[in-house]
């Protein structure tokens, strides 16, 4: 259960030297963390005055008072041709913060995400008797498991997003806990509660794309799909196409379809809207591409995610926020035959969206590999828009989304309280036996 915030001070204050602050080591790998580390941050300073925290992390948790001792991006290098590269760097890093951290008597670790780079300082802190946390679990339920040992070896505790993660921890008897995703607190509660056509009407007024768009339409909408094809243009590229060879085809059944495509930045608007010119008129005048250039909005796609009646998109977070929202929808995805070929070997979960994986079974369309085609799009699609089929996969989504926010009831501030409260009490008890003994 979710501690009281004087619980959680009084637990504190126990556990802590009265004469010295509160000091923290905490580094994020990317910008997602640093919106999670300013979010544990800001709890941990509405309980204690005198903390100090010091790390790696982004603009947010730089004003939550992080001394960061280089910038986030040295950190964020992805796939493998450019992690070999920056490797040399990255071990340079790594043995940068944990001499800072050693030097300054760090009492916890916090690591988030970036498990490849977090848990291997933490491997090294551990031994030095810091209390050290993951927050967000390598994804161990789906593929090697193996790594569960070198986990326990770096941590005391794992703060997992999902509660289908906790059984493996609980099967290897290391300390976890499920927090929830960030989307389950800082998704819009709006988005939820005011109607569709509502959230449509106020939303198409105030971006001025949207706007002329509608405003130049003559057909009535019938309905209104937003198409989320990923935002990087690897994926773009794969499955756009699909998606739109999808409308052509869903356009002859239905004319007064109206498809709306959210990006993220004017870049990535460019890159989808050469795409979208390349067809014929008939689609060109059905598909709107539009970014929050006002930047007003705090998640545009999530606007555009609710005020749809349904949704097409690449597999990943956004189909926990589609989910979350309400919204039924259809899942795409395709990569390359060799990495799909790989991942097949290794991955043992048999769905790929989170609604499928909570669920425990396809709540919503997976049209994955070689069964993304224009034409299952467009009959999934179809299928969807029969009233009972839609109703029935919006009423297991929210089954879904409330049986997640039940299991998601402990906050990631408590849970780091706790443990490690037991673990100095733990440490305690240890020394006491060892004194005992002596004694004797």
């Amino acid at each position: 259960m979710l501690a009281s915030a004087s619980g959680n001070s009084e637990l504190i204050n126990k556990s802590r030297n009265p004469n010295k602050p509160l000091v923290i080591g905490i580094v994020a790998g990317e910008a997602s963390g640093d919106s999670l580390g300013a979010d544990f941050m800001a709890q941990v300073n509405d309980l204690i005055e005198e903390v100090v925290w010091i790390g790696v992390g982004g603009p947010k948790m730089k004003a939550q008072g992080l001394q960061s001792l280089f910038p986030l991006d040295r950190l964020a290098v992805m796939g493998l041709v450019e992690v070999m590269s920056q490797l040399p760097d990255l071990l340079k890093a790594r043995s940068e913060l944990v001499s800072a951290f050693t030097e300054v008597k760090i009492d916890w670790f916090i690591g988030i995400d970036a498990p490849d780079f977090n848990l291997r300082v933490a491997k090294k802190l551990k031994p030095k008797d810091i209390f050290c946390v993951q927050y967000v679990s390598p994804s161990i339920w789906a593929w090697r498991e193996s790594r569960i040992e070198s986990i326990k070896k770096a941590t005391h505790l794992v703060l997992c997003l999902f509660p289908f993660e906790l059984e493996v921890y609980q099967r290897h008897n290391h300390p976890a806990v499920c927090v929830g995703h960030p989307l389950l607190h800082n998704l819009p509660k709006e988005l939820v509660e005011i109607a569709t056509h509502e959230q449509r009407r106020e939303l198409i007024w105030n971006n001025s794309e949207l706007h002329n768009f509608f405003a130049n339409r003559k057909e009535d909408i019938s309905q209104m799909i937003c198409l989320m094809p990923g935002s990087r243009r690897s994926e773009i590229n794969a499955i756009l196409p699909l998606m739109l060879n999808a409308v052509n085809r869903l356009l002859m059944v239905d004319e007064k379809l109206c498809f709306v495509i959210p990006t993220i930045d004017k870049n990535h608007q460019y890159i989808v809207q050469d795409l979208i010119e390349r067809q014929d008129e008939s689609l060109r005048r059905a598909v709107a591409v539009a970014y929050d250039e006002s930047q007003e909005q705090k998640d545009f796609s999530q606007s555009i995610m609710a005020m749809s009646d349904m949704i097409v998109l690449a597999s990943g977070t956004a189909t926990l926020e589609a989910m979350l929202l309400n919204r039924p929808m259809v899942v795409v995805y395709q990569m390359k035959k060799l990495t799909y070929a790989i991942a097949k070997r290794l991955v043992k979960v048999p769905y790929v969206s989170l609604p499928n994986i909570l669920a425990g079974e396809e709540i919503v369309p997976e049209l994955i590999q070689e069964k993304a085609t224009g034409d299952s799009i467009c009959r999934a699609v179809t299928r969807l828009m029969i009233p009972r089929e839609y109703e029935q996969q919006l009423v297991r989504l929210n089954e879904t989304s409330n049986w997640l926010k039940q299991q998601s009831s402990q906050s990631a501030v408590s849970a780091v309280i706790n443990t490690w409260h037991d673990y100095l009490s733990n440490n305690l008890n240890s020394l006491n036996d060892t004194w005992w003994c002596s004694k004797k």
